[in-house]
């Protein structure tokens, strides 16, 4: 059997999930604030984004003004916003809730994992990626994952202060040892056979990627930051047609207990720029790749004395390509009455995110009767997200 047939199954299938997860807890009311609700400017006075800064998105809610580069997502029907989105622990404490959210709940391995597998189909190397130094938990268990910072790690590069001439011939035994290598493994049978081919045809695939290519569709990453740099990648692996299902790319840094303008103006400057080139860069390929920002849970409602918000309940889910039915805040506007807020003043959790990602995973392939078995011991009521 060669490596093409191996990687077919995944290669010709276009379908790629992005996850971005927000670690630290992000405040889904600066992301996505309720500005024409007058109980979010009481309670707070100081850290509320202004009506006039805002985006203006359904006649209720906003956008951060920082994250203006995806208005052209919003309004050509891209991108949906999902409000009072997140998990049932009531813990406060990230590493527990990131755990649950990453795993679906109490369950072995990951929810992105359990996807890939109930997915089926022959899985490459790149199957699935993480632009990160280590596997993050939502791919634990999933069949052929990579974690990585830099595509960088996969190409033969010229070392600082290496001759070209020290270059070349190092350039040349890499070759053969990989020929050698591969003829070794020829002589296997069975799953290790295919294991290896399928990774031999793989490295041959980024060895073919130009790093240095400029994104297409000219869109512009900001290369100085560690985030646009990874959408980037993701983009190139995509348009590579390595076979990628699946990636994961954090974006840390968001509990903001303290001076909160000043923690989230940078990374809602990042979050938006980001994905609105990664949305450029891939053009019409987001039709067949969707984006799913989450974070483990949201901030109180009311501000603090230090001028942030403690940990709370309800956030926002973004879901931007992919064919979602886009334009959309799905969400509660009711308003942030203390009358209707949840424990200590928080935003409750009305769309939990099993059910924001189920109807996702079956456009992406997991069969309906599958999900139950990627989200254990939860009553699925899948969201709408799809005309």
């Amino acid at each position: 059997m060669n490596a093409d047939v191996l990687l077919s199954t995944t290669r010709d299938d276009p379908r790629t999930l992005v996850v971005v997860f927000l670690r630290g807890g992000a405040d889904g009311l600066s992301l996505v604030p309720p500005i024409h609700d007058d109980d979010y400017h009481l309670q707070r006075p100081r850290i509320a984004v202004k009506r006039a800064d805002a985006v203006p998105l359904d006649g209720f809610f906003g956008l951060h003004p920082n994250l203006r580069p995806l208005e052209a997502a919003w309004k050509e029907g891209d991108l949906v916003v999902i409000h009072g989105a997140g998990g049932e622990s009531d813990s406060r404490s990230h590493f527990e809730a990131q755990d649950l959210m990453e795993h679906g709940g109490v369950a072995a391995g990951g929810w992105l994992g359990r996807f890939l597998r109930a997915r089926g189909g022959t899985s490459s190397p790149l199957s699935a990626v993480a632009l990160s130094a280590t596997l993050p938990e939502a791919l634990s268990g999933a069949p052929g994952a990579a974690a990585f910072q830099s595509l960088d790690e996969f190409a033969l590069t010229k070392r600082k202060d290496e001759s070209p001439e020290k270059f070349a011939l190092r350039e040349r035994g890499e070759e053969t040892f990989h020929r050698e290598l591969r003829r070794l493994y020829e002589l296997e049978t069975g799953h290790l056979h295919a294991a290896a081919a399928s990774t031999f045809e793989t490295m041959k695939r980024i060895a073919r990627i130009d790093l240095k290519t400029a994104p297409a569709h000219a869109a512009e990453y900001d290369e100085s930051d560690s985030f646009a740099r990874g959408l980037r990648q993701v983009a190139q692996l995509i348009r590579a047609d390595v076979g990628l299902q699946a990636a994961s790319v954090d974006l840390d840094g968001w509990d903001s207990h303290f001076a909160q303008l000043t923690l989230v103006e940078p990374l809602t400057t990042r979050l938006g720029k980001g994905l609105a080139a990664f949305r450029q860069d891939l053009g019409p390929r987001m039709a067949t790749t969707t984006v799913v920002v989450m974070t483990e849970f949201g901030r109180r409602v009311r501000e603090n004395s230090a001028f942030g918000t403690d940990h709370g309940r309800g956030s926002v889910m973004f879901v931007m390509g992919g064919g979602v039915k886009g334009g959309r805040v799905i969400g509660q506007r009711t308003g942030l009455n203390e009358t209707l807020l949840e424990g200590p003043g928080d935003l409750p959790v009305v769309h939990n995110y099993r059910n924001i990602l189920a109807p996702i995973l079956t456009r992406h392939g997991a069969p309906a009767e599958n999900l139950p078995r990627i989200f254990p011991d939860f009553l699925l009521a899948p969201l709408e997200l799809y005309g």
